[in-house]
């Protein structure tokens, strides 16, 4: 009991120093397994997270005038350079968009950024990131095509989502101040608006370290989250949104086609491990089973989209050289699969922790997780003590 309150307090201090609010190690919430330093994404060597967050207004919604509460998330695998890697994607329930994946799926490479917005911003995201290749000359050859990858979660509950707010600059931002390091979470870039299993939600990450054999790995995790009914919210195993079904309820009018559950959650994993596209669809696939532990059940209006890409194998991305990869064995793989689950129902948790209460259009209204309440109903089913 002593030792828990001391790394409680140490967490607590850390972030203060950081200027990070507290996340859900630092409240007392159980997780498995060791996290990289920052328990971020960014603890993949060379990944960069960038946001551009909009608030303004208040009260009733005036279409293209707000109330405003969206945004731009920027992930850039190897930074600001230009460096192919392999990647691969999967729906858990395709209810929603990531653009770029066809070509994912037939090449292994994901060649530039990923980009997450909110639903109706996708194309304007799309297109400032083509915009964005040419401002910094990310392509140097005069001639050349691709696919800009851009996902997407609906935060019209709390967001003026038809007056069209995010802009080409919005785009630029978050990929101009992508940087490594500790991450804002909770009511930040794209994640602004969302809302998620009964409670605010919003942007999250987590990360894992691996060692197989005598490398060690590193699985970063960032989630756009969204989704998922109160009543099947769980943290530890504890019935958080039964337990506390009568508490802190979203306060809006919904339309009659709303069913609980509804929303979506996009997933980007990292790893430096030199996994090959097969081997990363394997991954990516795991994300769902974190989506699980925490109440997701990929409900009908739901898009649970997913994308996971290795920073390993620098040199694999030729044109016309030849060249030779590393590919961890498929029999050492499960460590990694661990991995994913254990970062994704952190990172989710690290969301709704981070989220604060937020009003929107109309009065609309989503609660941030009550920490205390969640802490107690932990000790009330030993949980923690």
């Amino acid at each position: 009991m002593k030792y828990l309150k001391l790394l409680c307090l140490i967490l607590l201090i850390q972030s203060s120093i950081f200027g990070q609010k507290p996340r859900a190690r630092d409240i007392g919430i159980p997780f498995d397994g060791k996290t990289g330093k920052f328990n971020a994404i960014t603890d993949v060597r060379g990944v960069e997270v960038g946001y551009s967050t909009i608030i303004s207004g208040q009260g009733k919604n005036v279409r293209g005038k707000g109330p405003v509460r969206t945004g731009v998330t920027a992930i850039l695998p190897r930074g600001k350079n230009n460096n192919p890697v392999f990647a691969n994607w999967y729906s858990l329930n395709g209810n929603g968009e990531m653009t770029g994946t066809t070509w994912i799926t037939e090449s292994g490479f994901l060649e530039g950024p990923i980009m997450i917005t909110n639903t109706n911003s996708v194309g304007v995201v799309r297109d400032a990131v083509l915009k964005w290749y040419v401002k910094t000359a990310w392509y140097k050859e005069d001639f050349w095509y691709t696919y800009p990858v851009v996902a997407e979660t609906y935060d019209g509950f709390l967001n003026d989502i038809y007056g069209f707010h995010v802009t080409e600059n919005n785009a630029y931002e978050a990929l101009d101040n992508a940087k490594t390091g500790y991450l804002q979470e909770g009511n930040v870039g794209g994640g602004t608006g969302m809302m998620c299993l009964g409670f605010k939600g919003g942007t999250g990450t987590s990360s894992r370290l691996v060692k197989i054999k005598d490398s060690t790995y590193t699985v970063g995790v960032l989630v756009q989250s969204n989704f998922g009914s109160k009543n099947n919210f769980t943290i530890a195993g504890v019935p958080i949104g039964k337990e506390l079904k009568d508490t802190m309820n979203y306060e809006f009018k919904a339309p009659p086609s709303y069913q609980p559950g509804d929303g979506s959650i996009i997933v980007v994993v990292a790893t430096d491990a030199p996994l090959l596209p097969h081997q990363l669809k394997r991954i990516v696939a795991r994300v769902s089973l974190g989506i699980g532990i925490v109440g997701g059940r990929g409900e009908n209006g739901s898009g649970d989209i997913f994308i996971a890409f290795s920073t390993g194998n620098p040199s694999a991305f030729q044109r016309e050289n030849f060249t030779k990869i590393d590919e961890l064995p498929n029999d050492l793989i499960n460590p990694l699969f661990d991995a994913t689950v254990q970062a994704v129902e952190e990172a989710i948790i690290n969301a709704m922790v981070g989220a604060e209460t937020m009003e929107g259009i109309n009065g609309n209204k989503a609660y941030g997780l009550p920490h205390n309440l969640v802490i107690d109903l932990l000790k009330k089913y030993n949980r923690i003590k």
